[in-house]
């Protein structure tokens, strides 16, 4: 299926993903694309977390089982490394691209008053951690991660690990956050945030200093840049309301949105699926997008068996 339009336009591949028989993704809330091995990796709520495949969809390995509570995000550094956000884990971890850790930030649950299943119940901001949800690379070594379902903060460490700042409470008013969700440091440095629940992308400079937001965002899960400067916001949209996955409702669904550095839409790329939820979001060199989403979650466990959960956008 063609999806997109204009200068994005994009075939969409439900059945990107070889697993091996038997397997199941679950849901995915995490993509990587390593742009040196030509490698895709899935992070995912299965049995096997982190399974890695080539550009094509062949399976070529995984992780070991146990290392996280609950995949959320997962991106690359620039030294080969992976960073993973276990949310219900309280932690980031670094990791070689075959598994190995390298260094672990974890914390107990922050006290900002936050009661598990209610967002709208953070009542304080608070220190690292309380369910991060997101990890971002600057492009000298600073790792900044989103705090996340039970916090409304953004942290900034070294690369050493070391907590640098942290900013932002809850509200909706301009460096405040309801459920920061996603975060993305681009070649400037500026910090790209998405404050999912106030349905808005904020971007920051590195010391947190507010630059400016983009509206018109529904619900903003993850977003990415390609190497054009075009970013990529997997938006999750509102898939539920009283009987059933969107009964009469129209706009705003579930979409993958294009836009330029001001955060203007140039094209949208939706799917027919009710219960397609996007939530990781990846790029290769190639321009190709890698989705995964949690439809399972989302659709408060309504979703079928054999609902697509991982799609490849093949550009035109």
């Amino acid at each position: 299926m063609e999806v997109g339009s204009g200068d994005f336009r994009y075939e969409s591949v439900s059945d990107w993903a070889q697993l091996p028989e038997g397997w199941d993704f679950v849901e995915v809330s995490g993509v990587g694309v390593d742009d040196g091995s030509d490698r895709v990796y899935v992070f995912n709520r299965g049995e096997e977390p982190i399974i890695i495949f080539d550009r094509e969809g062949r399976f070529i390995g995984t992780w070991e089982k146990e290392a996280f509570k609950r995949p959320h995000g997962l991106c690359f550094g620039p030294d080969d490394t992976v960073y993973c956000v276990d949310d219900m884990g309280h932690a980031l971890h670094k990791r070689t691209k075959d598994g190995k850790l390298l260094m672990l930030i974890q914390t107990e649950p922050a006290d900002t008053g936050y009661v598990p299943g209610d967002f709208a119940s953070v009542r304080k901001a608070g220190p690292p951690f309380n369910q991060p949800t997101g990890a971002a690379l600057s492009p000298e070594g600073d790792i900044y991660v989103s705090d996340g379902y039970g916090n409304a903060r953004v942290h900034k460490f070294n690369a050493k690990g070391e907590l640098v700042l942290s900013w932002g409470e809850p509200g909706g008013g301009p460096g405040q956050f309801f459920l920061p969700h996603g975060v993305y440091v681009d070649q400037e440095g500026l910090v790209y945030v998405c404050d999912r629940e106030n349905k808005r992308v904020q971007v920051f400079e590195p010391d947190g200093t507010f630059v400016t937001q983009w509206p018109d965002v529904h619900r903003p899960n993850q977003l990415c840049q390609d190497k054009d400067g075009y970013f990529y916001v997997a938006e999750l949209g509102f898939l539920f309301q009283q009987g059933g996955p969107n009964p009469g409702f129209h706009r705003p669904l579930a979409r993958i949105t294009v836009r330029d550095r001001l955060g203007r839409i140039l094209a949208e790329i939706v799917e027919e699926d009710p219960y397609w939820a996007p939530h990781g979001l990846a790029i290769d060199e190639d321009g190709n997008l890698y989705a995964g989403s949690v439809s399972v979650s989302f659709s408060k466990r309504t979703a079928p068996k054999g609902t697509v959960v991982m799609r490849k956008y093949v550009r035109k």
